[in-house]
């Protein structure tokens, strides 16, 4: 297990550019078996999940070249359907959550797509139900063995229909959508989500030859094709790094400038960091967070009411910034409830923040009441393991705060979702080491 050790307390400079979006690449990178001619892909983020789902398409037989930083081809022109029986993959799929977005372009392409049961964050249940049942009703008959926690779905010819998703799943709608495109007739998929990620895949879909109207909304209709061609995508940035470059800047009375953050598409972010009293500058497609030298007051409500940050499905706040929102609380002027409604056990990291002595009331497995410091006491270093990507970083935004020397251990886990982060912080002059 990696270990980062953080000296606290010292000012960060300067600028940083965020990553590509991991969640975004996730859904792009398994669209690639859609078609046997070579799509190209820039902005790939070079972190473990991602490059995990790379090597699992190598596995299965895509033929992957490297172009550049972040820049990939993907040729899926002979693709080995034989790997997906073998123990291999059903060790490599488990230990992957994004795997399971695998299973509606196989199935759209070749009839059949397999999955183990996925691994991934400790963050609570995700369900599969809402993929599988939008794969039935194309027409697919779905298996489930129970010794090895396998499952599939086969079918000959997948046919268009109406359904309505019981959840706005993000996987769920990419998997369902990546199905639908090479089904005969057309698709319309109700309650669908409306993610930038899911956008983007639209359009990516849609560059391959798809015929996909309602992009962007949560009604999506679908005229099957036959056939998708090659095509070339760029992804966005990573939002949720934005997200977390901002509450570090903010918790460490750093300036600092984020570049092309691709302002249109952050949704709620910037305002939900504005009602917890952060500036944030737009200039041009950048944004500037100057030195909160005199702290940042929390916004309550005309009413007088305590402010609630809660997350939601788009263009609802994320529910991948509450845990640095809530971290960044810890040093505001004033008091703030969060409410992790999507996720039952994101919170528990708080435990860590107040061995360190921030003032939280964790109401229960949902909800965590935080009464900000306003900068008149530190956090105090401490020895911490980092439990799933978001709380990781949100522990290393406390350390960099705090008094002192803090050890994470578990790093791996904001490995899986955050690109070279040491190197990074460093470059910023953070004080950080990985051993």
């Amino acid at each position: 297990m990696g270990t980062f050790k953080i000296e606290g307390g010292h000012k960060l400079q300067g600028s940083i550019r965020p990553q590509g979006a991991k969640n975004e690449a996730l859904q792009i990178l398994c669209a690639v078996l859609l078609t046997a001619e070579e799509v190209t892909i820039h902005n790939i983020p070079d972190i473990i999940d991602v490059n995990k789902l790379i090597s699992l398409l190598e596995d299965l037989g895509v033929k992957i070249q490297k172009k550049g930083r972040g820049s990939y081809t993907f040729k899926a022109d002979d693709v080995n359907l034989d790997y997906l029986q073998t123990p291999q993959y059903k060790e490599d799929g488990k230990g992957l959550r994004g795997s399971i977005m695998l299973v509606g372009p196989l199935l759209a392409r070749f009839g059949k797509g397999y999955i183990p049961k996925p691994g991934g964050d400790k963050i609570g249940r995700r369900r599969l139900d809402t993929h599988f049942e939008g794969f039935i009703k194309l027409g697919a008959q779905f298996r489930y063995n129970q010794e090895e926690h396998f499952y599939g779905v086969e079918a000959a010819q997948l046919k268009g229909t109406y359904m309505l998703l019981d959840e706005a799943s993000v996987t769920g709608t990419a998997n369902i959508l990546m199905a639908a495109v090479l089904a005969e007739g057309t698709t319309t998929i109700y309650n669908a989500a409306c993610e930038p990620y899911l956008q983007q895949l639209c359009t990516l879909l849609n560059k391959m030859g798809a015929k996909i109207s309602g992009v962007g909304s949560n009604l999506l209709t679908i005229e099957g094709v036959e056939v998708l061609k090659g095509a070339s995508h760029t992804m966005l940035p990573d939002m949720i790094e934005i997200g977390s470059w901002v509450g570090m800047a903010a918790i460490t009375q750093s300036e600092l400038t984020i570049k092309d953050v691709n302002w249109n598409m952050l949704g709620q972010i910037p305002a939900v960091f504005r009602k917890l009293g952060i500036s944030l500058e737009q200039r041009g497609d950048d944004i500037y967070i100057p030195a909160h030298t005199e702290g940042y007051a929390v916004q309550n409500y005309i009413d007088g009411s305590i402010l609630t940050i809660s997350d939601a499905p788009w263009p609802g706040m994320t529910p991948d910034l509450l845990s640095i929102l809530l971290v960044t609380a810890t040093q505001a002027r004033g008091e703030v409830l969060i409410h992790q409604k999507m996720f039952e056990s994101r919170l528990f990291f708080v435990d860590k923040l107040i061995d360190m002595g921030a003032k939280i009331i964790l109401c229960d497995p949902h909800r965590a009441t935080v009464m900000g410091h306003d900068f008149k006491s530190l956090l105090k270093a401490t020895t911490m393991v980092s439990p799933d990507i978001r709380a990781g970083v949100s522990l290393l935004i406390a350390a960099l705060s705090a008094n002192g020397t803090s050890t994470i251990h578990n790093i791996e886990q904001i490995d899986r979702g955050y690109e070279h982060i040491d190197e990074r912080l460093r470059s910023i002059g953070a004080h950080i080491v990985r051993s």
